[in-house]
């Protein structure tokens, strides 16, 4: 079937606790879904079409150290005395390719008001040292988040306060289960911190900017810090937050911080763009895939310090939403991507060149 998508997100292909891959899709009322038959393919089983009523075409997926997926959307319902009823929903996959959990609403930060409830943004979704957390844009234009304790408990929502932020916001987490928070606004980009794994999210300096609705990203960097991507609204060139971007003592206060470096090298390109670490040739480098404005898919690769010099490559055919990264069980990159008949492809990196080089795109 064909996949509508709301709004692309990246982190749709994860790889779980038995070596298999596995990529997700979400379309009205319902989540598709691939996995590899073996570790490392190149077989993939799916789409198999899984059904939650109400769901709207979005998910945010975050993975835990044990394999587990956590998924989670938004869901809208009608009623019959003209109600529209709004609620985050989530569920979990602790095995690939078996059954999700049922699917779980944890409400929104309005109770029973339903009005307030139905403005509110598409969830995102990350996992830190104790557990999933989820965020939301609410109301009111800040934002606000709920997390689950190591019980499986849901606490209640907190307010983490912020202004005129867009809507979708992202996250990431490092190795050792510290959690960043980033949120594109009308005139700045907004973060939280933990300063320690599992620790209360701290608000930090303003990145003065105008993002693009929609487009940005997180991922860790490598070595304990995160980095944050997203488009300048007026030309939808890249902008990267680096991760040594400087505090002042009123980072509280939401004082204007340090600005965000152009990766202008890069090009413009459409949504969010997947990040991933990983060796190439030897060398640590990050990989970035993204949505080209001709439709097809594009990669980019830079070690540190070099992400001004990097270019994008284009590959493949014509996807929609924002294509995705991760390892396979035999540590070759794989980018993944929704072909406009709404079929999965991937394209494996080849072991047999130097550098990055992908092999054939395969056809889920």
């Amino acid at each position: 079937m064909a996949v509508r998508t709301a709004t692309p997100t990246t982190g749709w292909l994860l790889r779980g606790a038995d070596g298999r891959l596995t990529a997700y899709a979400a379309a009205s009322g319902c989540i598709l879904r691939w996995t590899e038959t073996t570790p490392g393919g190149p077989e993939w089983t799916g789409p198999e079409r899984l059904e939650v009523p109400g769901l709207e075409p979005y998910l945010s997926i975050a993975q835990d150290p044990k394999g587990y997926v956590y998924l989670t959307g938004l869901r809208r319902r009608a009623h019959e005395d003209g109600r529209a009823e709004t609620d985050v929903v989530y569920a979990t996959q602790f095995q690939s390719g078996r059954a999700l959990t049922p699917w779980r609403s944890i409400g929104t930060p309005y109770g029973q008001d339903w009005q307030r409830a139905g403005q509110i943004g598409a969830p995102t979704l990350a996992v830190d040292s104790l557990g999933p957390q989820v965020f939301v844009r609410n109301a009111g234009g800040g934002v606000c988040g709920r997390r689950q304790d190591a019980r499986g408990v849901w606490g209640p929502w907190t307010d983490l306060k912020g202004s005129h932020v867009l809507d979708v916001m992202s996250a990431a987490v490092t190795a050792e289960g510290r959690l960043e928070l980033l949120a594109p606004a009308g005139e700045f980009v907004l973060r939280w911190r933990q300063d320690e794994p599992g620790g209360v999210l701290r608000r930090v300096l303003n990145t003065p900017a105008k993002p693009q609705a929609g487009s940005s990203s997180s991922a860790p960097s490598g070595d304990g810090r995160i980095v944050h991507f997203w488009r300048a609204a007026a030309d939808s060139v890249l902008q990267m937050q680096e991760p040594d971007a400087p505090e002042g003592p009123d980072s509280e206060t939401g004082a204007e911080g340090p600005a965000p470096v152009a990766l202008g090298a890069l090009g413009a390109g459409t949504g969010p763009v997947a990040a991933l670490r990983t060796t190439v040739g030897g060398r640590a480098c990050t990989v970035l895939a993204q949505r080209s404005p001709s439709g097809l898919p594009a990669v980019a690769v830079y070690a540190d310090g070099e992400a001004a010099s990097a270019s994008w490559s284009e590959t493949g055919d014509e996807c929609i939403g924002a294509p995705a990264l991760a390892l396979d069980a035999q540590g070759r990159l794989v980018l993944a991507v929704l072909a406009a008949d709404g079929r999965l492809r991937v394209a494996r990196q080849r072991t047999d060149e130097a550098g990055l080089a992908l092999g054939e795109w395969e056809r889920a």
